[in-house]
């Protein structure tokens, strides 16, 4: 057996236990385990033997089975009872020789029997096929301690991503902090769930001037802290509180800003993925800009779900032709639809995580899904509105826990 000592391995001899009521017949053992280059210690009982054994570090016990007090046997049930880190090889001595003796032993945790008298050769040999065993279990407690101390430190590490993400997690909340916006004539209602830690979803709308708003919905290809940095990113090129950095805008002639249709906007952000950011990402979006002063809805679908708009008297329609994704194709073109809007009318966004939400029935939750919770929970408010799709796709899922982050805006045109 080698430790470490320093910098070497140094060879330390195998402690030899042996235990037997016959004083010669232990010291004949004994003889020959020295002169073998064993360390070796005695006992005349198998419970004086038990007690060496809790104080003292036994890699081979040879044990005899007949002995007054406690039987070999009962020594080695009672010895593997013990826990001990290190496996300790047991081998009985006895005389008997049936199949049902020597299954009781091998069911009290011996691995070997010795037939009485001892033969030298057959000894040696046993206490050989003991120190393979053992050499076995010391390499494999050895590569379980490294296994052990590397999943300490994954769990370390693990725990500290985790930290991160939380706090990651908080800081993407702060990107729709006001889940409700009033603009005095509209009101905009925000909800934003991840699948995880940190998503790929935004949701938000700003002020232009006292007329228009600007609502969005954005989901960003994959999931994780990539998708979250890019989100995060975006909403600074949304933002209305800096407009020279909102990409919604460009600069007139008297450094005025200057709101540029949904269109232009979309191939703006088209341009700056492909140009600029060069990710391997992508994402789907939905721009609008409501007009009270015309009556005006100007909007651009690239590859998000439908808009739904529900009218006053109830009345559900589906905006939009689909259209291609953000940062995917160079020569993407983003048509724009005008609709007409009145007040009581109410603008709905989302993202897939509801559309494509899977059913326990194999389908998916759908856009006809979202309309029938729609018209079931329209005279509800804005923010109670979403809590309420989000409640049907839950009894529909049969789960609060979505494959997709689930994100929505409601705006709401207030009489």
């Amino acid at each position: 057996m080698k430790v470490e000592d320093g910098m070497q391995a140094v060879e330390v001899p195998r402690h030899v236990l042996v235990v037997d009521d016959s004083r010669a017949q232990r010291h004949m053992v004994s003889m020959q385990l020295r002169r073998w280059g064993y360390r070796v210690s005695e006992s005349e009982s198998a419970l004086a033997a038990l007690d060496l054994c809790r104080s003292a570090d036994i890699d081979i016990i040879i044990s005899d089975w007949m002995m007054p007090g406690m039987t070999g046997l009962e020594f080695c049930r009672q010895f593997r009872a013990l826990g001990r880190e290190s496996y300790g090889y047991f081998v009985l001595l006895t005389s008997k020789s049936e199949t049902t003796e020597i299954a009781d032993g091998l069911e009290a945790g011996a691995d070997d029997f010795l037939t009485k008298p001892v033969a030298s050769n057959e000894l040696r040999a046993r206490l050989r096929a003991g120190e393979r065993m053992l050499a076995m279990q010391a390499e494999l407690l050895a590569k379980n301690r490294v296994i052990v101390s590397t999943l300490v430190e994954l769990q370390k590490i693990y725990d500290s991503l985790d930290r991160d993400l939380i706090e990651a997690r908080k800081l993407q909340q702060t990107l729709i902090r006001d889940r409700v916006r009033d603009y005095g004539w509209a009101k905009a209602s925000l909800i934003l769930r991840n699948s995880g830690r940190v998503g790929g979803d935004l949701v938000g709308s700003f002020r232009v001037d006292p007329d228009r708003v600007v609502v969005y919905s954005i989901d960003v290809s994959g999931h994780g802290v990539a998708s979250a940095m890019m989100t995060a990113r975006l909403a600074g090129f949304l933002t209305g509180s800096s407009p020279e950095q909102n990409l919604a805008f460009q600069t007139g002639p008297e450094g005025e800003h200057i709101l540029l249709p949904p269109a232009a906007v979309v191939d703006r952000f088209n341009r700056l993925m492909l140009d600029e950011i060069q990710a391997e990402q992508y994402f789907t979006m939905v721009l609008a800009v409501v007009d009270r002063a015309t009556g005006r809805l100007d909007l651009v679908q690239a590859g998000h779900p439908h808009p739904m708009l529900i009218r006053r008297d109830g009345r559900v329609h589906r905006l939009g032709h689909g259209g291609m994704p953000v940062g995917l194709i160079d020569s993407a073109t983003y048509d724009q639809i005008t609709v007409q809007i009145a007040p009581g009318d109410r603008l709905i966004l989302v993202s897939d995580g509801f559309t494509e939400c899977p059913l326990p029935e194999g389908r998916d939750f759908g856009e006809d899904g979202l309309v029938e919770s729609l018209q079931a929970s329209a005279h509800l408010s804005g923010l109670d509105l979403l809590e309420a799709m989000v409640w049907d796709l839950t009894a529909k899922a049969g789960t609060d826990s979505f494959p997709d982050d689930v994100s929505g805006i409601v705006l709401d045109l207030l009489e």
